[in-house]
């Protein structure tokens, strides 16, 4: 065997001597005519180029295939790159069109507060929404004004378009608001065009239903609902909200005031009004001046006598 093995490395040493020596001196040749200047080399290399580099493409073609699929991750990478971007940039436009909706609506509700028409004998303050109670069972915020600012327990709570609640309690810099939504809140108001005289119960609902209607045929959804004055708690002429109908045929009213972004709240200063006692001393008799004289004269004439 090992006479064999060295036998056969006797015969492939030559042999493949001979082909590195062939392949030399074919590409020395090549190298050759490749430097050579001449117009018949040149057109010599011209014949041997149409010949062999259009039979080469089948051999190119996995080179043409690896170079595209390079270029395409090439591309594949900036479009993960740039997507990655156009997510960050998605996120900052999020927040900032969140941050104009917010801009947006305080913008609107300070707007609302300043074209509420109201009583000119109601002044106000106006305060913001510190916090709310947080609790199912208890309709509350806390505002950030108090007895320093002239807050008196009891006054009445708008935002920029209907009635929110009344002041109940007051601390030196801040003070709480009742909501109409609370369950202890009770509201006497007055419902248009046909003037019924109702009240408003809170529920812990957005939607509290109204109560003592005397003729609840005579009021139709979408009717104006405004603070009666009775009692002497709310102001009258206050806007409310519209009447709703819930599917079980029951009445309530649609507030006017956004409970759901409540953020300023307009304190009114309700100074009360002058009780009247004497109701006929504000209608004095009108006296004729000639009639007048005659009664004096007449009384004079019979004391004459």
């Amino acid at each position: 065997m090992a006479k064999d093995r060295r036998q056969e490395e006797d015969y492939f040493t030559p042999l493949r001597r001979l082909l590195t020596g062939v392949v030399v001196l074919v590409l020395f040749a090549i190298f050759l005519v490749w430097r050579i200047d001449s117009p018949r080399v040149e057109r010599f290399r011209a014949q041997v180029v149409d010949q062999v580099v259009p039979s080469f493409e089948w051999a190119m073609a996995p080179v043409d295939g690896a170079l595209n699929i390079v270029r395409d991750f090439q591309s594949y990478t900036r479009i993960h790159q740039q997507n990655q971007e156009l997510r960050r940039e998605l996120q900052q436009m999020k927040a900032w069109k969140e941050a104009a909706l917010q801009l947006e609506q305080e913008n609107a509700r300070l707007l609302d507060l300043n074209k509420v028409r109201l009583d000119p004998r109601l002044t106000h303050v106006t305060g913001v929404v510190m916090a709310d109670s947080g609790s199912p069972f208890r309709q509350s915020v806390l505002l950030n004004v108090g007895s320093r600012d002239g807050i008196v327990d009891g006054w009445a709570t708008m935002d920029g378009i209907g009635l929110v609640g009344r002041i109940s309690g007051v601390g030196s810099k801040t003070s709480r608001v009742l909501l109409l939504t609370d369950t202890s809140s009770r509201l006497p108001v007055t419902i248009q065009p046909s003037g019924q005289r109702a009240l408003i119960e809170g529920d812990n609902s957005a939607a509290p239903p109204i109560e003592f209607l005397e003729a609840p045929e005579q009021v139709r959804p979408g009717d104006r609902v405004i603070s009666s004055g009775d009692g002497g708690v709310f102001p009258a002429g206050l806007l409310v909200g519209r009447v709703a109908e819930d599917p079980g045929g029951r009445m309530r009213v649609r507030l006017a005031a956004d409970f759901e972004r409540l953020e300023y709240l307009r304190v009114l200063r309700q100074l009360g009004s002058e009780a009247i006692r004497d109701p006929g001393t504000l209608i004095e008799p009108e006296i004729d001046p000639e009639a007048a004289t005659g009664v004096n004269l007449t009384i004079g004439e019979g004391t004459d006598g």
